[in-house]
């Protein structure tokens, strides 16, 4: 004999369930609060602690630190839009994406705004190297080489490795500012990292920057 299951059952109950699968997987924009652009340590201390560190403690950061920390990074520190790191002829050409335990953002400096790319938990996917998964973030640079004058040039690829040097040196510095533990990676698969953050054929990853809180 065959069960006949109520109509909720068959119907219903199962499209409720896939909305509720499909609202987890929705990826909303973070605003994030303004960023704390005074305090900190005297630049002569940051610099003797400033070191990289492939060890991580749990926790995940407060809205307020990664506003501040992605504001050190790459924020607008002038009227004129310009920013905390030099950009060869203003380019800006550099994007950070943010990967979470939530999911992976870009940045947005103009509306200092996290806008979301994909959901899920892809820290592990930033790099080859196993401590990357328990960093609270990963940060990727990602150069859109179609904002260059100069085009694809190996002019360009130089000045754009520069300027990701410069934004990963900010992110140094504000770490040992507030006692945060970071390291720069080149170790990534790029080409599938590439296809998983959705980038474009102009868009170059060229260094990720875990970060988190040092291992007690």
């Amino acid at each position: 004999m065959k069960h006949k299951f109520p109509f909720f059952l068959r119907v219903v109950l199962p499209a409720v369930c896939l909305t509720v699968i499909s609202a987890a997987q929705v990826l909303k924009p973070v605003q994030l609060p303004p960023p704390q652009a005074t305090g900190g340590r005297p630049l002569m201390e940051v610099l003797k602690d400033r070191k990289s560190t492939r060890e991580f403690g749990s926790g995940a950061f407060s809205a307020q630190t990664l506003s501040n920390l992605l504001w050190a990074a790459f924020g607008i520190n002038r009227p004129d839009g310009r920013r905390t790191a030099p950009s060869a002829m203003n380019w800006q050409e550099v994007s950070i994406y943010v990967a979470t335990p939530e999911g992976v953002y870009v940045y947005d400096a103009q509306t200092n705004a996290l806008e979301p790319v994909v959901a899920g938990d892809l820290r592990a996917a930033t790099g080859t190297q196993s401590f990357v998964k328990d960093a609270a973030v990963n940060l990727v640079y990602v150069s859109d080489l179609s904002k260059a004058g100069t085009g694809a040039s190996s002019e360009a690829e130089m000045y754009t490795a520069a300027d990701v040097g410069f934004i990963a040196q900010n992110v140094y510095l504000y770490c040992a500012s507030e006692g945060l533990a970071t390291v720069v990676r080149g170790s990534i698969d790029k080409p599938g990292l590439a296809k998983t953050l959705k980038l474009q054929p102009q868009q170059k990853i060229i260094l990720a920057q875990s970060v988190g809180y040092p291992k007690k």
